[in-house]
């Protein structure tokens, strides 16, 4: 199981603004087991390809962002704890911190993010 540390980056027009560290899960257990066991997040949890998430067995609420495959935000939503997500078709790429993360990083619908190594 891999995770690579990165940066999550405002992408476009006002580029370069770090938001958070993240990790970026390398592989495809990192993918299935994501935040699961861990008590908390600091910063993002990136996972490529995915465009759906749970929070079954999680210890904590989450912000959940789904990408498109040019980086853009289409959709935002903070799943409580034992819950299913749906399919967000247009999703290549989820970003999961702690609830109340985005808020904190002023994460919008819209924006266009990257990961920088």
């Amino acid at each position: 199981m891999t995770t690579e540390p990165c940066w999550l980056v405002t992408a476009g027009e006002h580029g370069g603004h770090v938001l958070a560290s993240a990790e970026r899960a390398g592989d495809r257990r990192s993918r299935a087991k994501g935040l699961l066991g861990r008590a908390g997040v600091d910063g993002a949890f990136v996972i490529t390809p995915c465009r759906s998430v749970h929070t079954i067995g999680m210890k904590f609420a989450l912000d959940v962002a789904f990408l498109d495959e040019a980086g853009f935000v289409v959709k935002v939503v903070r799943m409580r704890r034992n819950r299913i997500g749906l399919p967000v078709w247009k999703a290549r790429t989820v970003v999961e911190a702690e609830a109340g993360a985005f808020e904190r990083w002023g994460l919008r619908l819209g924006d266009q993010l990257e990961l920088r190594a």
